[in-house]
């Protein structure tokens, strides 16, 4: 799929970018807990904390690059309406910036969207347009709507106010942890990751960034690791919110994750769901398994020791309740082959 207007490879986001967005979403954007996890700290022999970005009032991260880019629109953009395409939670964040500000978004989603965001998206009062298995192929959608009606495309990741809009969250690990030394991001398009390791690798060029993904379809992973962006077929798993392509034509986060990212882990299917259950058994906490992808990691000790703190983006929470279900059985069975417990 091509971007109409995309920037070259060349362009840079600055961390004044971050900052401006974190005054420009604040209307908007609440920042979100830090809390300490003990059952994991106990587990690595080190302090744990959680970044809740499932507190949102959409139940993930995206609203924050959705509000930045919003608001930075014209007049007379915001009055000819956006559309975006999405594998959820950001279609979710465009619905939810468009109602509060009163203006027109259409979303396109494939058909992998699970039911709890697609209703969501409906109580939002976006139009949902469902086109094809893929996120690339709403995309193409979503650009042709942009053509026919006028509207702004909200890019879901390959876009400066995107990016830095997720990097607030980074912003606000280095103002409530000063001992960071870790962190650990769900990885996909790369929005979130380039953001988070803009904000960080600016200010602390110490601290580390791993890079977590499903094991099927992790495009940004296999990307980096041939060193330009591929495309992949997507597959079923747990992960729904980490699934689509970075674009072909990937302007920014390939580049920039491929930077700032030191390492990436790639969590098998069982995995996910364990840490999707252990986290309401332990802590309560319900999150998707694009947010458990990161646990995992942590429960597998996949991150090499350090002193020092280490914190893990809990991406969203917006996942079936019968998904939730099925892990929480298998969990109670002790049927996941994995020696976390």
């Amino acid at each position: 799929m091509t971007k109409k207007g995309a920037l070259n490879l060349n362009s840079r986001i600055d961390i004044k970018e971050v900052e401006r967005a974190q005054k420009r979403i604040a209307s908007l954007v609440n920042k979100t807990p830090l809390i300490e996890s003990f059952v994991l700290a106990e587990k690595l022999g080190r302090p744990v904390y959680l970044k809740l970005e499932n507190t949102h009032d959409i139940g993930a991260f995206k609203i924050r690059g959705a509000a930045n880019k919003i608001l930075s629109l014209s007049t007379e953009e915001k009055s000819r309406g956006v559309t975006t395409y999405s594998t959820g939670n950001h279609g979710l964040a465009v619905a939810f910036v468009a109602k509060k500000l009163g203006i027109q978004a259409v979303v396109c989603i494939s058909s992998r969207v699970p039911k709890v965001k697609v209703d969501s998206l409906k109580r939002l009062g976006a139009k949902i347009e469902v086109v094809g298995n893929s996120q690339d192929a709403a995309g193409v959608r979503c650009y042709e709507l942009a053509k026919e009606e006028g509207y702004t495309v909200i890019e879901p990741f390959d876009d400066p106010f995107i990016i830095a809009g997720q990097g607030t969250i980074g912003l606000e690990l280095l103002e409530d942890l000063p001992d960071l030394k870790d962190v650990v991001v769900p990885l996909s398009g790369g929005g979130l990751l380039s953001g988070i390791g803009l904000a960080l690798k600016s200010n602390r060029s110490d601290i580390r960034i791993t890079g977590v993904s499903m094991e099927q379809s992790a495009v940004m992973h296999e990307s980096i690791k041939v060193g330009n962006p591929v495309e992949m077929e997507e597959s079923e798993t747990l992960a729904d919110s980490l699934l689509g392509g970075i674009g072909l034509d990937n302007h920014y986060t390939f580049k920039m994750s491929q930077s700032y990212m030191d390492q990436t882990v790639l969590i098998p299917e069982e995995e996910i769901g364990y840490a999707m259950a252990y986290m309401v058994d332990k802590q309560r906490i319900i999150m998707e398994g694009a947010a458990a992808t990161g646990i995992a990691a942590v429960l597998g000790d996949t991150i090499p020791h350090q002193d020092g703190a280490l914190a893990v983006i809990v991406t969203g929470q917006n996942v079936d309740v019968s998904i939730l279900l099925q892990v929480m059985e298998n969990y109670t069975l002790k049927k996941v082959g994995v020696n976390f417990a």
